[in-house]
């Protein structure tokens, strides 16, 4: 599935490349169409989001609007049940930013620069970053990076948990943790990530019952039955997702 400035690489492992450039209308629509049919299509096993470009993506371009798009394509990401892997690569910033927060492993190099400049061009974040940033980093940090448009080095990021690893080679590291997740079970993954998101939003004994009743469900998989027979001959278990 090939667009102008999008490119979506199909297999267990799906890999979507950005432009690398200032995010456009065209482009932003592209990938938001191709997140919907990615989960519309429910096969991948690993979402990969990198650019093209050395930079992940530094923000709109001149003249395009997020608020005025008429939809959000890091909610979109977001809304992906397998794990989603992102290379935030040289400069992330404002809506660039806000797409890797909808991640839920991102990896970075030394040379990346995360920022959210809005409030200093006279808006806010409108795809997320005023409630996924506090989420991730805290909100002290949240809001010292949203009123002070602060630009922070991958170091940076790392320490408050931006990102979550930095390496030499970002796109080579992600493809091997890609790798690595689509060699467990599918639904296993699947859970963990929507127990993960959706408790953290409920009272401590709610989201314990959500994680019993979801290894309740897994427990009549047969990747579950695969992976205690694996275990019991000793061997690496082959999981199909069912």
């Amino acid at each position: 599935m090939r667009g102008e400035s999008i490119t979506v690489d199909d297999g267990d492992v799906v890999t979507l490349s950005l432009s690398g450039m200032p995010l456009g209308l065209a482009e932003a629509h592209k990938m938001h169409d191709a997140l919907a049919a990615l989960i519309e299509a429910g096969r991948a096993r690993v979402l990969v989001i990198t650019s093209a470009g050395q930079d992940f993506c530094p923000g709109p371009a001149a003249g395009f609007d997020p608020l005025a798009a008429g939809f959000d394509p890091a909610s979109k990401l977001a809304d992906v049940r397998c794990p989603v892997v992102a290379v935030v690569k040289g400069k992330v910033a404002s809506v660039g930013l806000e797409l890797a927060l909808a991640a839920d492993i991102r990896i970075a190099s030394e040379s990346t620069r995360c920022s959210v400049p809005d409030v200093g061009l006279g808006r806010v974040p409108c795809w997320g970053g005023t409630q996924r940033l506090p989420r991730v980093v805290g909100p002290a940090n949240a809001v010292a990076m949203l009123l002070l448009a602060s630009e922070l080095d991958g170091a940076r990021a790392l320490e408050i948990g931006l990102v979550h690893e930095l390496a030499k080679h970002p796109d080579a590291r992600a493809a091997e943790l890609a790798a690595s997740l689509a060699q467990l079970a599918p639904l296993a993954l699947e859970s963990a990530k929507e127990t993960v998101r959706e408790g953290i939003e409920l009272p401590l004994r709610a989201g314990l019952r959500m994680e019993g009743d979801a290894n309740h469900l897994l427990m009549t998989t047969q990747d579950r039955a695969e992976g205690l027979k694996a275990f019991f001959e000793k061997r690496s278990p082959s999981f199909t997702g069912q």
